[in-house]
Parts: structure tokens; sequence; C-alpha cells
């Protein structure tokens, strides 16, 4: 099996590095806090990784996202792999808007499974691309900050940042 060229970014955000993979394409692959490296690695099997010489499209936007543009990184294409269930969930995700939250309840009922709170959970704590598939905006049916890859105070910051006061 031929490994998977993609590219590595490294950029300063207001609350800590963040790494971006993409490939050849453009397309992110998986994005996630420096901090947090050791999360992209099944989403990087198979893969060989260099460092990109300029600046992505995706770097540029999530830059304008984080100095303000919220929309900034809305129409960035992502190619995040996962099973059929985790695309659904992922791709639902992405249809959250800048400023609302979901629970993990209204995630699963949204994709029309109800019954799949768990799952839907566990779909969106797996979710590759960080910020860009916003897995930050869901939280637990009581309101709190439940559960977030890059830690909670950054999911606190990333809602504080996009109008949601926590």
């Amino acid at each position: 099996m031929k490994a998977i060229p993609l590219l590595r970014e490294r950029f300063a955000t207001p609350v800590g590095e963040f790494l971006l993979i993409t490939d050849e394409a453009g397309a992110l692959r998986a994005a996630n806090w420096s901090d947090r490296e050791y999360r992209m690695a099944p989403a990087l099997k198979g893969a060989t990784l260099d460092d990109r010489s300029s600046p992505s499209p995706g770097r540029l936007a999530l830059e304008a996202y984080f100095a303000g543009d919220l929309t900034a990184i809305d129409s960035l294409a992502v190619d995040t792999g996962g099973t059929p269930f985790q695309q659904e969930v992922w791709t639902r995700l992405r249809t959250i808007p800048v400023g609302a939250t979901f629970t993990y309840r209204r995630l699963a009922q949204s994709i029309g499974r109800p019954s799949a709170i768990r799952a839907a959970g566990l779909a969106n704590a797996t979710n590759p691309v960080s910020v860009v598939v916003p897995c930050h905006r869901v939280i637990g049916s009581d309101g709190s900050l439940t559960g977030y890859g890059g830690g909670l105070e950054r999911k606190a910051w990333l809602l504080n940042h996009e109008g949601v006061g926590v």
C-alpha cells in the first residue's frame, strides 16, 4: 500500500499552537492543538508528513477565524475518513451555526437516531478536524461543558469567542 502524502503546518492561536494536516489538494485531514497531536494518529495512519512551505487556505481561514471572522472556516474542504456513522455526525456538526450549541441528545436526534446518544458522543469525541468540524459546540444536557479533546479551557474560549456565554 502506497503512503498518502500529507502536509503539516503549525501556527499560533490565542489558546495555543495549532497543528493542521492537509492533503495535496488542500483538504483538511486532521487539525488539533499541538499538545494534543497524539489524538491525530488514527487520521494519519498510512501517511507521510512533510512540512508545508507556504500557508494553506485552511491555515489562512483558521487564522481569520481566530482573529474574529467566525465564518471564515465554514467552506473549508475536509476529508475526514471515518465510518459512515461518524461521517454523518461530523457533517451534521458543521451545520451547527456559530453562536449556537447542541446537546448530545439533540445531535443524535438531528441525524434521525434519537437512541444513539452515546454513539453520537463517541463520534463527536473522535472528530479528526477540531474547530472546523465544531465538536466544541456540543454540550451536556444540563448546559455543562462536557469533554473536549482540546481541553475544557479551550472549549470555553472557543464558545466565548463565538458569542456563547459560558
